[in-house]
């Protein structure tokens, strides 16, 4: 039987799926039933040439979330002193609205670094071959196989949002991917990491449109 929604509107589902750190019920389990429902709408997202060659690891076993949470608050930690981190992006852009996006973010990405292993349940999705040799290096390859995966992934977002979940789009594991395929058993010559997801409930189901720069800044017609 299909779990309760929230009942938001094309519109608003799209635009309130925000990364959600602070707000992670840590305490309330996610079934698994309720994931695999999210998953049926993950899987009808498009492929190249429909190879559907993703799969999905989900980690509610707490002994390796614990491990992988451990790799992630590693990899933070080297992130954090980097120019891209988002401790230091947009900081001295001259918006305001945008320096406070970025301070509120920086202080959740702060939070999800130290509590990643406690989260319900991790997903990590994977896609079938590796885009780090150089016969798959190439734009074609990288865009082709990321591709095929992202949306994917990013429908099992917008299906767990839609039933009061929430989740956040990380990679910081992936410095150290090798090891966590070891921790969960991933065939790391023959599939690529793309993500580590924390799952769980949310505390409250509102959210709002984030921030953004008018759309005027970024968008083009016909030309550059």
């Amino acid at each position: 039987m299909p779990h309760d929604q929230l009942g938001l509107s094309n519109d608003e589902l799209l635009s309130t799926t925000r990364a959600v750190r602070k707000r992670l019920d840590l305490d309330r389990p996610v079934p698994e039933d309720v994931l695999k429902e999210c998953m049926e709408v993950a899987v009808q997202a498009p492929t190249g040439s429909n190879a559907q060659g993703w799969q999905f690891v989900f980690v509610t076993d707490p002994v390796k979330k614990a491990k992988i949470g451990e790799i992630y608050r590693q990899a933070f930690s080297i992130y954090r002193d980097m120019p891209v981190a988002i401790h230091k992006l947009h900081m001295d852009s001259g918006d305001s609205n945008l320096t406070d996006s970025q301070t509120r973010s920086a202080s959740s990405a702060d939070y999800l670094a130290e509590n990643m292993g406690k989260a319900p349940a991790l997903l990590i999705p994977c896609i079938a071959g590796r885009t780090d040799s150089p016969e798959t290096s190439n734009i074609i390859a990288q865009t082709g196989t990321l591709g095929s995966i992202i949306p994917a992934a990013w429908n099992f977002m917008l299906a767990a949002r839609a039933r009061g979940i929430g989740t956040a789009w990380t990679t910081l594991h992936l410095m150290q991917e090798k090891e966590v395929a070891d921790i969960i058993g991933i065939p790391f010559d023959d599939y690529m990491q793309v993500a580590l997801i924390p799952i769980g409930y949310t505390k409250g189901t509102s959210f709002k449109p984030a921030y953004r720069p008018p759309v005027e800044t970024v968008m083009h017609i016909n030309s550059w």
